[in-house]
């Protein structure tokens, strides 16, 4: 049956709206090529007065989902008060999944967001059992490989502990012997995502040492003489490491240019107080619009918001590639690597890429 709704005659006979249009009004769990989802419970995490509120969502996917490895992210669409679908990228924190399994996403509510535009918000504050999403499948290449290592130091902060924790509960499934050091940092025991699930697997032992810090507490900022004592020969280690942009510099620094050690940026690092994250002067063009003007040092995507244009993003932090865009001229600077490069007709990622001098991109 899905060979044929998928074929080139049923598009034809469903033109200009495709099959999945039908499907959906007869069931939403129907799809032959687009990815939804019913969310089939919601638990809070964390929900701390006067602090955005965590929450782990169970989404049950459509047949058309074709799972994930553990540490991928995935994009969500939702329609919130009858507004234009808008989308955001969350990291699924459930194990690796296959074709049409459940799984979970682990979500802060965001509270700089527009009401009208805050999926974050709407998905753990007002969401229900029930609720139809639309999704993307799994992407991104944070994730654990073929072959796992004998021992393994994960790192993560706040809300970056979602994709880190997917890999650990895939490796609790994979029943891994070898050793997993985990090191989370929160703002505070009450702020702790998956706090008792980490408490079991501390007092549980088999091979994972579990280590939840809290620096307003006194706990230990990370810096190469405490990660040489907590794993001695940590720059040998493979290790994962996700979190705020602060953190992530910090272990950076700490590992010194390591081949061991791959990052995932949970948030942009800040920008200036002016906003810039490039070098100003000179000028910026979006060329498909004919709209340019004076660069300020911005990124790509908030400059173009700035003169009026809407262009397409997800995550607004580097991870999901939604608002990819071609340059024409110019040399843009990535915000969260520093790299800067001056190749024409490049695809760059508006959201995290800030224009040096004079700039033209395809948008």
């Amino acid at each position: 049956m899905n060979r044929i709704l998928r074929s080139r005659a049923v598009a034809a006979l469903t033109s200009p709206h495709g099959v999945d249009r039908y499907l959906e009004q007869l069931n939403p769990m129907w799809a032959a090529h687009e990815v939804r989802a019913r969310v089939v419970s919601i638990h809070r995490e964390v929900d701390v007065a006067g602090h955005p509120a965590v929450a782990t969502l169970t989404l049950q996917p459509t047949s058309t989902w074709q799972g994930h490895r553990a540490g991928q992210h995935v994009q969500v669409g939702v329609e919130v008060d009858g507004a234009r679908r808008t989308t955001r990228v969350f990291s699924i924190s459930s194990p690796e999944s296959r074709t049409g399994d459940r799984f979970t996403i682990t979500l802060r509510a965001n509270p700089d967001a527009p009401e009208r535009q805050g999926v974050s918000r709407f998905l753990v504050e007002r969401a229900r059992p029930g609720q139809m999403l639309h999704l993307s499948q799994a992407a991104g290449e944070f994730v654990l490989p073929d072959h796992v290592p004998e021992h393994l130091l994960m790192i993560s902060g706040g809300s970056g502990i979602t994709p880190v924790m997917s890999m650990l509960r895939t490796l609790q499934r994979r029943t891994h012997r070898g050793r997993v050091t985990f090191l989370h940092y929160a703002q505070s025991p009450e702020h702790q995502i998956f706090a008792a699930e980490l408490d079991d697997i501390r007092r549980s032992g088999h091979g994972i040492d579990v280590h939840l810090l809290h620096p307003e507490l006194g706990d230990p900022n990370l810096s190469p003489a405490f990660l040489e004592r907590l794993v001695p020969g940590y720059r040998e280690v493979p290790t994962w490491a996700c979190g705020p942009a602060p953190m992530v510099e910090a272990v950076r620094a700490a590992y010194d240019g390591s081949d061991a050690l791959r990052v995932e940026y949970f948030k942009p690092p800040l920008t200036r107080s002016d906003g810039a994250t490039g070098a100003g002067g000179g000028d910026v063009a979006f060329e498909r619009s004919g709209v340019s003007g004076e660069n300020t040092g911005a990124t790509l995507l908030e400059q173009a918001e700035a003169l009026g244009l809407k262009p397409e993003y997800g995550c607004r932090m580097g991870i999901c590639f939604s608002c990819t865009s071609r340059k024409t001229e110019g040399t843009v600077r990535n915000v969260l690597t520093g790299v800067e490069s001056s190749l024409p007709g490049e695809d760059i990622q508006i959201c995290v890429n800030a224009p040096v001098g004079d700039c033209a991109v395809e948008l």
